[in-house]
Protein backbone atom coordinates (compact mmCIF):
# COMPACT_ATOMS: atom_id res chain seq x y z
CA UNK A 1 0.00 0.00 0.00
CA UNK A 2 1.37 3.40 -0.98
CA UNK A 3 1.89 6.26 1.44
CA UNK A 4 -0.68 9.07 1.11
CA UNK A 5 0.77 12.43 0.03
CA UNK A 6 -0.95 14.12 3.03
CA UNK A 7 -2.33 17.02 1.00
CA UNK A 8 -5.81 18.34 0.44
CA UNK A 9 -7.07 19.12 -3.01
CA UNK A 10 -8.23 22.68 -3.65
CA UNK A 11 -11.92 22.60 -4.53
CA UNK A 12 -12.72 23.88 -7.98
CA UNK A 13 -15.09 26.52 -6.58
CA UNK A 14 -12.41 28.17 -4.44
CA UNK A 15 -11.42 31.60 -5.81
CA UNK A 16 -7.69 31.88 -6.58
CA UNK A 17 -7.56 34.91 -8.91
CA UNK A 18 -7.51 38.16 -6.91
CA UNK A 19 -6.25 40.47 -9.61
CA UNK A 20 -9.57 42.37 -9.49
CA UNK A 21 -11.24 40.97 -6.34
CA UNK A 22 -11.14 41.81 -2.66
CA UNK A 23 -8.77 39.42 -0.87
CA UNK A 24 -8.33 38.50 2.77
CA UNK A 25 -5.10 40.45 3.00
CA UNK A 26 -6.60 43.41 1.20
CA UNK A 27 -9.64 43.61 3.44
CA UNK A 28 -7.50 43.47 6.59
CA UNK A 29 -4.72 45.65 5.12
CA UNK A 30 -2.21 43.00 6.12
CA UNK A 31 0.63 44.56 4.13
CA UNK A 32 0.28 47.66 6.28
CA UNK A 33 -0.43 45.81 9.52
CA UNK A 34 2.43 43.31 9.27
CA UNK A 35 4.95 45.96 8.30
CA UNK A 36 4.24 47.98 11.47
CA UNK A 37 6.62 45.91 13.62
CA UNK A 38 9.97 47.69 13.37
CA UNK A 39 12.49 46.62 16.02
CA UNK A 40 15.08 49.32 16.78
CA UNK A 41 17.78 47.23 18.43
CA UNK A 42 21.01 46.90 16.41
CA UNK A 43 21.84 44.14 15.94
CA UNK A 44 18.18 43.21 16.16
CA UNK A 45 17.36 41.38 19.38
CA UNK A 46 15.09 38.39 18.63
CA UNK A 47 12.78 39.16 21.58
CA UNK A 48 12.05 42.75 20.64
CA UNK A 49 9.44 41.52 18.14
CA UNK A 50 7.54 39.86 21.01
CA UNK A 51 7.60 43.11 22.98
CA UNK A 52 6.25 45.13 20.05
CA UNK A 53 3.51 42.67 19.05
CA UNK A 54 2.38 42.29 22.68
CA UNK A 55 1.72 46.01 22.97
CA UNK A 56 0.32 46.47 19.48
CA UNK A 57 -2.25 43.71 19.94
CA UNK A 58 -3.19 45.17 23.32
CA UNK A 59 -3.80 48.53 21.65
CA UNK A 60 -6.01 46.85 19.04
CA UNK A 61 -8.09 45.19 21.76
CA UNK A 62 -8.30 48.50 23.62
CA UNK A 63 -9.58 50.16 20.45
CA UNK A 64 -12.46 47.69 20.47
CA UNK A 65 -13.05 48.18 24.21
CA UNK A 66 -13.33 51.96 23.71
CA UNK A 67 -15.77 51.36 20.85
CA UNK A 68 -17.93 48.98 22.88
CA UNK A 69 -17.99 51.23 25.96
CA UNK A 70 -19.04 54.17 23.78
CA UNK A 71 -21.80 52.02 22.33
CA UNK A 72 -22.91 50.86 25.78
CA UNK A 73 -23.19 54.45 27.02
CA UNK A 74 -25.20 55.46 23.96
CA UNK A 75 -27.61 52.54 24.46
CA UNK A 76 -28.07 53.48 28.12
CA UNK A 77 -28.87 57.06 27.14
CA UNK A 78 -31.71 55.63 25.04
CA UNK A 79 -32.85 53.24 27.79
CA UNK A 80 -31.78 50.25 25.69
CA UNK A 81 -30.39 48.17 28.51
CA UNK A 82 -30.34 44.88 26.60
CA UNK A 83 -27.99 46.15 23.91
CA UNK A 84 -25.86 47.98 26.48
CA UNK A 85 -25.36 44.72 28.36
CA UNK A 86 -24.40 42.98 25.12
CA UNK A 87 -21.60 45.52 24.70
CA UNK A 88 -20.50 45.01 28.30
CA UNK A 89 -20.45 41.24 27.79
CA UNK A 90 -18.16 41.66 24.79
CA UNK A 91 -15.83 43.91 26.77
CA UNK A 92 -15.61 41.27 29.49
CA UNK A 93 -14.42 38.68 26.97
CA UNK A 94 -11.87 41.12 25.55
CA UNK A 95 -10.60 41.83 29.06
CA UNK A 96 -9.95 38.14 29.62
CA UNK A 97 -7.91 37.92 26.42
CA UNK A 98 -5.94 41.03 27.35
CA UNK A 99 -5.18 39.67 30.81
CA UNK A 100 -4.04 36.31 29.42
CA UNK A 101 -1.64 38.07 27.05
CA UNK A 102 0.56 39.02 29.98
CA UNK A 103 1.60 35.36 30.27
CA UNK A 104 3.16 35.62 26.80
CA UNK A 105 5.19 38.71 27.69
CA UNK A 106 6.22 37.03 30.94
CA UNK A 107 8.31 34.58 28.88
CA UNK A 108 10.68 37.54 28.34
CA UNK A 109 13.43 37.22 30.95
CA UNK A 110 15.13 40.17 32.70
CA UNK A 111 18.40 39.41 30.93
CA UNK A 112 16.75 39.38 27.51
CA UNK A 113 14.79 42.59 28.06
CA UNK A 114 17.84 44.42 29.40
CA UNK A 115 19.58 43.88 26.05
CA UNK A 116 17.11 46.10 24.13
CA UNK A 117 15.25 48.16 26.76
CA UNK A 118 17.38 51.22 26.02
CA UNK A 119 15.92 51.58 22.52
CA UNK A 120 12.51 52.43 24.04
CA UNK A 121 13.82 55.78 25.28
CA UNK A 122 10.91 57.28 27.24
CA UNK A 123 8.24 55.25 25.45
CA UNK A 124 5.83 53.78 28.01
CA UNK A 125 2.34 52.34 28.24
CA UNK A 126 1.62 55.33 30.48
CA UNK A 127 1.34 57.27 27.22
CA UNK A 128 -1.47 55.11 25.79
CA UNK A 129 -4.37 57.46 25.14
CA UNK A 130 -6.69 54.51 24.54
CA UNK A 131 -5.96 53.12 27.99
CA UNK A 132 -6.80 56.53 29.46
CA UNK A 133 -10.00 56.65 27.42
CA UNK A 134 -11.03 53.34 28.96
CA UNK A 135 -10.29 54.55 32.48
CA UNK A 136 -12.19 57.78 31.83
CA UNK A 137 -15.14 55.88 30.35
CA UNK A 138 -15.28 53.78 33.51
CA UNK A 139 -15.04 56.80 35.82
CA UNK A 140 -11.36 57.18 36.76
CA UNK A 141 -11.13 60.74 35.43
CA UNK A 142 -7.92 62.76 35.80
CA UNK A 143 -7.63 65.99 33.81
CA UNK A 144 -3.87 66.15 34.51
CA UNK A 145 -3.41 63.24 32.10
CA UNK A 146 -4.24 65.56 29.18
CA UNK A 147 -0.80 67.17 29.48
CA UNK A 148 0.86 63.88 28.53
CA UNK A 149 -0.65 64.28 25.05
CA UNK A 150 0.24 67.92 24.35
CA UNK A 151 2.43 66.73 21.47
CA UNK A 152 -0.45 64.66 20.04
CA UNK A 153 -3.39 67.08 19.58
CA UNK A 154 -5.67 64.50 17.92
CA UNK A 155 -5.20 62.01 20.74
CA UNK A 156 -5.59 64.77 23.31
CA UNK A 157 -8.88 65.84 21.72
CA UNK A 158 -10.23 62.28 21.90
CA UNK A 159 -9.18 62.03 25.53
CA UNK A 160 -10.68 65.42 26.37
CA UNK A 161 -14.00 64.27 24.93
CA UNK A 162 -13.82 61.17 27.13
CA UNK A 163 -13.04 63.38 30.13
CA UNK A 164 -16.02 65.64 29.49
CA UNK A 165 -18.51 62.84 28.76
CA UNK A 166 -20.53 60.97 31.39
CA UNK A 167 -18.93 57.68 32.37
CA UNK A 168 -20.63 54.32 31.98
CA UNK A 169 -21.57 54.52 35.66
CA UNK A 170 -22.97 58.04 35.24
CA UNK A 171 -25.15 56.79 32.39
CA UNK A 172 -26.31 53.79 34.42
CA UNK A 173 -27.32 56.01 37.35
CA UNK A 174 -29.20 58.31 34.98
CA UNK A 175 -30.93 55.26 33.53
CA UNK A 176 -31.93 54.18 37.04
CA UNK A 177 -33.33 57.65 37.75
CA UNK A 178 -35.47 57.52 34.61
CA UNK A 179 -36.62 54.04 35.65
CA UNK A 180 -37.98 55.44 38.91
CA UNK A 181 -35.13 54.86 41.35
CA UNK A 182 -34.39 57.73 43.74
CA UNK A 183 -31.02 58.95 42.50
CA UNK A 184 -30.24 62.35 44.12
CA UNK A 185 -30.16 65.38 41.82
CA UNK A 186 -26.64 66.16 43.08
CA UNK A 187 -25.47 62.89 41.53
CA UNK A 188 -27.29 63.40 38.25
CA UNK A 189 -25.94 66.94 37.91
CA UNK A 190 -22.40 66.28 39.11
CA UNK A 191 -19.28 67.51 37.29
CA UNK A 192 -18.51 64.50 35.12
CA UNK A 193 -14.92 65.64 34.52
CA UNK A 194 -14.12 64.62 38.10
CA UNK A 195 -13.28 61.09 39.16
CA UNK A 196 -16.17 59.23 40.71
CA UNK A 197 -15.84 58.82 44.48
CA UNK A 198 -17.86 56.78 46.94
CA UNK A 199 -21.27 58.45 47.37
CA UNK A 200 -23.28 57.29 50.41
CA UNK A 201 -26.43 59.02 49.13
CA UNK A 202 -26.99 56.37 46.46
CA UNK A 203 -26.46 53.38 48.77
CA UNK A 204 -30.20 53.12 49.61
CA UNK A 205 -30.88 52.55 45.90
CA UNK A 206 -28.49 49.61 45.77
CA UNK A 207 -29.88 48.29 49.06
CA UNK A 208 -33.31 48.21 47.45
CA UNK A 209 -31.98 46.44 44.36
CA UNK A 210 -29.93 43.82 46.21
CA UNK A 211 -32.51 43.14 48.91
CA UNK A 212 -35.11 42.27 46.29
CA UNK A 213 -33.35 41.10 43.10
CA UNK A 214 -36.45 39.50 41.60
CA UNK A 215 -38.38 42.77 41.62
CA UNK A 216 -35.37 44.73 40.35
CA UNK A 217 -33.85 42.17 38.03
CA UNK A 218 -32.72 44.45 35.18
CA UNK A 219 -30.93 46.80 37.56
CA UNK A 220 -29.59 43.89 39.62
CA UNK A 221 -28.16 42.13 36.58
CA UNK A 222 -26.52 45.33 35.36
CA UNK A 223 -24.92 45.93 38.75
CA UNK A 224 -23.38 42.47 38.66
CA UNK A 225 -22.15 42.98 35.10
CA UNK A 226 -20.42 46.18 36.21
CA UNK A 227 -18.81 44.31 39.10
CA UNK A 228 -17.49 41.80 36.56
CA UNK A 229 -16.05 44.69 34.50
CA UNK A 230 -14.21 46.09 37.49
CA UNK A 231 -12.89 42.73 38.64
CA UNK A 232 -11.60 41.96 35.15
CA UNK A 233 -9.93 45.36 34.93
CA UNK A 234 -8.29 44.92 38.33
CA UNK A 235 -7.07 41.47 37.32
CA UNK A 236 -5.53 43.00 34.19
CA UNK A 237 -3.84 45.65 36.34
CA UNK A 238 -2.55 42.96 38.69
CA UNK A 239 -1.17 40.82 35.86
CA UNK A 240 0.52 43.94 34.47
CA UNK A 241 2.11 44.66 37.84
CA UNK A 242 3.35 41.09 38.32
CA UNK A 243 4.74 40.92 34.78
CA UNK A 244 6.63 44.18 35.28
CA UNK A 245 8.02 42.95 38.60
CA UNK A 246 9.05 39.68 36.97
CA UNK A 247 10.92 41.40 34.14
CA UNK A 248 12.40 44.61 35.62
CA UNK A 249 11.91 44.18 39.36
CA UNK A 250 11.64 47.55 41.10
CA UNK A 251 13.41 49.62 38.42
CA UNK A 252 11.91 52.96 37.41
CA UNK A 253 9.70 52.91 34.33
CA UNK A 254 10.90 54.06 30.91
CA UNK A 255 8.31 56.85 31.04
CA UNK A 256 9.68 58.19 34.32
CA UNK A 257 7.29 56.56 36.78
CA UNK A 258 8.43 54.63 39.84
CA UNK A 259 7.57 51.44 37.97
CA UNK A 260 6.05 48.59 39.93
CA UNK A 261 5.18 50.74 42.95
CA UNK A 262 3.27 53.14 40.67
CA UNK A 263 1.30 50.22 39.22
CA UNK A 264 0.67 48.90 42.72
CA UNK A 265 -1.08 52.13 43.70
CA UNK A 266 -3.41 51.79 40.71
CA UNK A 267 -4.92 48.72 42.37
CA UNK A 268 -6.44 51.04 44.97
CA UNK A 269 -8.44 52.89 42.32
CA UNK A 270 -12.04 51.78 41.92
CA UNK A 271 -14.79 52.40 39.38
CA UNK A 272 -17.99 51.38 41.13
CA UNK A 273 -17.30 51.56 44.89
CA UNK A 274 -20.96 51.40 45.95
CA UNK A 275 -21.44 48.07 44.18
CA UNK A 276 -18.75 46.56 46.37
CA UNK A 277 -19.75 48.41 49.55
CA UNK A 278 -23.30 47.08 49.31
CA UNK A 279 -21.98 43.55 49.83
CA UNK A 280 -21.10 44.44 53.39
CA UNK A 281 -24.68 45.53 54.08
CA UNK A 282 -26.60 42.64 52.53
CA UNK A 283 -27.62 40.03 55.08
CA UNK A 284 -26.47 41.92 58.18
CA UNK A 285 -27.98 40.74 61.46
CA UNK A 286 -28.51 42.73 64.65
CA UNK A 287 -25.19 41.41 65.98
CA UNK A 288 -23.26 42.66 62.94
CA UNK A 289 -21.60 46.08 62.83
CA UNK A 290 -23.09 48.41 60.27
CA UNK A 291 -20.64 50.01 57.83
CA UNK A 292 -19.61 53.63 58.42
CA UNK A 293 -21.67 54.97 55.53
CA UNK A 294 -24.86 53.54 57.07
CA UNK A 295 -24.39 55.14 60.47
Amino acid sequence: MGIADNTRDIEETIVTDFSDRMSYGGYLELDRLLSAQRPLSDPQHPDELLFIIQHQTTELWMKLVVHELNQARAFLRHDDLAHALKCVARVKHIQKSMAEQWSILATLTPSEYAQFRQVLGNASGFQSHQYRCIEFALGNKNAKMLAVFDAKPEQQAVLREALESPSLYDEFLRYLARAGYEIPASVLERDVTLAWVFTPDIMPVFEKIYNDPESNWAAYETCEELVDLEENFQFWRFRHLRTVMRIIGMKTGTGGSSGASFLQRALDLTFFPELFAIRTEIGLTERDTKPNWAS
